[in-house]
Order: C-alpha cells, then sequence, then structure tokens
C-alpha cells in the first residue's frame, strides 16, 4: 500500500514561518502529482498548491506570495515554505498524491493525515 506522512506543522505567531514535508512510501510505482490542500473549522477542505513532476507547480492566488511548492522527486516528498503567515492560514494541512502502484496499474488518489498549523495575531 501507499502512505503519505505530513510533518512540519505546529503555533507560530502571524507574520512568521512554517515549512511542510510530506513523504510518500509504500509500493509506488510512480507518483504523477502531489499536492497541498488545507482545511479550516467549518470550511470544505482547498487546495493551496500543487506539483505536477517534470512539469509544473502552482500556489493558489490566496497565499502567493507567501507559499512556494518544491519537491525532492527522488525522495517522493514534497515541501511547502509558509512565510508571513496569518490567522486566516489557521488549518489542517493535508497532501495528497496521484500514485500507480505498478505498470499495469490505474492511478489512484492518496491522501495523509494532516498536520495542524496553528497561527496567533
Amino acid at each position: 500500500q501507499v502512505r503519505l506522512v505530513e510533518s512540519g506543522g505546529g503555533l507560530v505567531r502571524a507574520g512568521g514561518s512554517l515549512r511542510l514535508s510530506c513523504v510518500a512510501s509504500g509500493s509506488i510505482y510512480s507518483i504523477d502529482a502531489m499536492r497541498w490542500y488545507r482545511q479550516a473549522p467549518g470550511y470544505q477542505r482547498e487546495l493551496v498548491a500543487s506539483w505536477t513532476f517534470g512539469r509544473f507547480s502552482n500556489v493558489v492566488d490566496s497565499v502567493k506570495g507567501r507559499f512556494t511548492i518544491s519537491a525532492d522527486n527522488a525522495k517522493n516528498t514534497i515541501f511547502l515554505q509558509m512565510n508571513s503567515l496569518k490567522p486566516e492560514d489557521t488549518a489542517v494541512y493535508y497532501c495528497n498524491a496521484d500514485v500507480k502502484t505498478s505498470y499495469y496499474d490505474y492511478e489512484s488518489t492518496y491522501w495523509g493525515q494532516g498536520t495542524q498549523v496553528t497561527v496567533s495575531s
């Protein structure tokens, strides 16, 4: 099976920074894309940033200029560098990945368990 583990969350004051990591492991033949989502209490889960291996990356407008997504392709890992954090960035941050477990397999999407980011004012 495939496992995604996020880390790097925590409590930070407004204006501070955090760097999240997400490592994919297990029966991985290939990964097409990995993404960061977040979900604040009472809100739907929303896309924050995406990384398509070998092609492109993107962050949503609400965090552009503050958040940067990057990856270590060889280690099936993505990062989210979050600078100039605001209280409204408070959420559980999740990563997901589109993974094939064999050459003949269809691509499936796997999720991590999430990491809490809390930004105090």
